[in-house]
């Protein structure tokens, strides 16, 4: 059966050793009453929080789906007690900001509790995950009245909030959208129109929903410049803080879909809803931004997080799976008709690469995460715009790489049951249903992909990448003279020299062909997410190697061993990649349209 518990010696491993994110934390006023006895508590915390009131809930939640009618959405049997637990514990403020209620916690903190969210139960996740980024989108742009009447009851739980962006006629191109906004004479705007794939547009889990949607004045300019930003609350306020009439905001239906079943995916359908303007006329996007910045790192984790309870629950099938004997007569038991699959090479190399890349991913997101930090945080210019630039540059990559990362990685574990991870009750293939969607919403990992050659390379020629690893150089220079790491930061080098040179090939070839961004982008991502986790890896080998004498639990042995696979069997891939981004676009685009076609 599925098992998960939490990695929190991983998580400990990479928060304080390998990017010792107290010493960062004391250097930033905001942060520096972050102790490392509060982080363990919080962790501590979070881990018996998601192991026993959200993973129990999960398969159940999966196969009874969320119910809709009159306009109506029930979840699962026991989501709505969990998300009490989850209320009460003030786990929706964990982020927040301290002015309204918020417990002002590093993001490097809370994408590992994210982790034990997404991991435990995906779809149930969602709820608080959507809310978080709708507070970070006010506190960002809203006035200090809303703020002041909106965010407290969201970090509470009392209140959720949503994202509502795509209509039907606009998914990636939200300059099509028709969503109409009418000003009115006291200040708010009649909403009309409707929303498709709403996630927590309706449900039974708190007393109101806020919905941030996009929509279009009547004068607006076309396209995206034309987008206005506006907070529609399903029950109205009244001036004393209390709930009022219910707006004509309501869902329509939901989607039944592949995975995450537990999430009600809605229709929404505003037929004259009063709302109110958040931030500048059409400079909605702009806003919008800011919450799906940090939603997209939210969505990269949940890639992360299905990738690790995938592992863990193949692991302990493996280990009372007898199958076969083990081509290595020593590694045989006698004792038994067969021998645990784990003796299999073929069984090991499916667990390895699943490990070693969510060990991978876990260190990337936090490094996105410290990133974050500094860019909000730090009072130092420099260092702020620094982070930014970077945050800029690997947002789409922690999007896109670990989700499908993590999408490889269900697939993998599911491998490793043979037949029963087909079958229900032992949970892989729900892993697998519920993996799928994070290389999707949020901006399919194509669109992440042209967006990080587009905008975040070709557009500024090269700059942030050249920034990044200009920090990986620094950090090697460091590390010379630590003999056991040599081998691997030859080979960190050798790719860095690739990465470089395929950046600037491609940037030379779209300047005389556009069609070379979209030919190459997600080649290119995936040969940069490859690098980044040869950088991620190099770390924590690094650690490893320092501590490995003086340990008696076999941490630090392990990570080595999952460390030296990365490097040797999985960061080669980059030599396929290299020849396919050089392949050019002319074999994508050389045959007729037509041809496509059936005949």
């Amino acid at each position: 059966m599925a098992m998960y518990k939490a990695p929190l010696r991983d998580m400990s491993f990479v928060l304080n050793e390998v990017f010792q994110a107290s010493a960062l934390w004391a250097s930033m006023p905001a942060t520096e009453e972050v102790t490392p006895d509060l982080v363990d508590a919080i962790l501590e915390e979070g881990a018996k929080l998601t192991e026993n009131e959200l993973f129990p809930i999960n398969l159940s939640g999966d196969q009874e789906q969320c119910q809709y009618a009159d306009q109506a959405v029930k979840t699962p049997a026991g989501f709505k007690q969990a998300f009490q637990a989850l209320a009460e514990g003030g786990w929706l403020g964990l982020g927040g900001n301290p002015e309204y209620g918020g417990q002002g916690m590093p993001k490097m903190l809370t994408v590992l509790f994210e982790e034990m969210l997404y991991a435990s139960n995906a779809a149930f996740a969602l709820y608080p995950a959507l809310n978080n980024g709708a507070a970070l989108l006010l506190d960002s742009h809203a006035s200090d009245e809303v703020k002041e009447q909106y965010l407290p009851p969201m970090y509470e739980g009392r209140w959720l909030g949503t994202m509502c962006l795509t209509e039907p006629n606009s998914g990636t191109d939200l300059g099509l959208i028709r969503t109409k906004a009418e000003p009115q004479d006291d200040g708010s705007y009649v909403i009309t129109g409707n929303k498709i794939w709403i996630t927590g547009g309706e449900h039974d889990l708190s007393e109101n929903i806020i919905h941030l949607v996009l929509a279009k004045l009547p004068d607006a300019p076309a396209g995206t410049k034309g987008i206005s930003l506006f907070l529609v609350p399903k029950f109205l306020i009244n001036e004393d803080g209390s709930l009022g009439e219910r707006n004509p905001a309501f869902c329509g239906s939901i989607e039944h879909k592949m995975g995450i079943k537990g999430s009600a995916t809605c229709v929404m359908n505003f037929d004259g809803a009063q709302g109110w303007m958040i931030g500048e006329p059409n400079r909605g996007l702009a806003a919008m931004f800011t919450m799906m910045n940090y939603e997209r790192l939210s969505i990269g984790i949940q890639g992360l997080g299905l990738g690790e309870v995938a592992y863990q629950s193949a692991m302990d099938f493996s280990r009372d799976r007898l199958q076969s004997r083990a081509p290595n007569k020593a590694k045989r038991s006698p004792d038994k008709p067969a021998d645990p699959i784990l003796v299999h090479p073929d069984v090991r190399r499916m667990a390895l690469n699943v490990r070693a890349f969510n060990e991978g991913s876990r260190a990337f997101a936090s490094y996105v995460g410290m990133q974050l930090d500094m860019s909000k945080y730090s009072q130092a210019d420099q260092q702020r715009q620094h982070a930014a630039d970077l945050v800029a540059l690997l947002t789409p990559v922690a999007k896109a790489f670990i989700t499908d990362r993590g999408f490889d990685a269900t697939v993998e574990a599911q491998q490793i049951y043979g037949g029963s991870g087909y079958c229900q009750e032992w949970g892989a293939e729900q892993y697998v249903r519920d993996a799928r969607i994070a290389q999707i919403y949020e901006g399919t990992n194509g669109i992440q992909a042209m967006d990080l050659v587009g905008r975040k390379v070709f557009a500024n020629q090269g700059a942030f990448v050249k920034i990044f690893t200009d920090d990986i150089r620094t950090f090697m220079a460091e590390c010379d003279g630590q003999a056991e790491l040599k081998p691997w930061l030859t080979q960190l080098n050798q790719e860095l020299t690739r990465l470089e040179s395929v950046t600037d090939w491609l940037i030379e070839q779209a300047q005389q062909n556009p069609e070379e961004l979209g030919a190459a982008a997600v080649d290119y991502l995936n040969l940069f997410g490859l690098v980044a986790y040869g950088y991620m890896w190099v770390r924590m080998m690094q650690v490893a190697y320092a501590a490995q004498d003086s340990d008696t639990s076999g941490f630090y042995r392990a990570k080595l061993q999952v460390g030296s696979h990365y490097m040797k069997r999985i960061l080669p891939r980059t030599l396929g990649l290299e020849a396919q981004i050089k392949a050019g676009s002319e074999v994508l685009m050389a045959m007729d349209e037509a041809d496509f076609y059936p005949a």
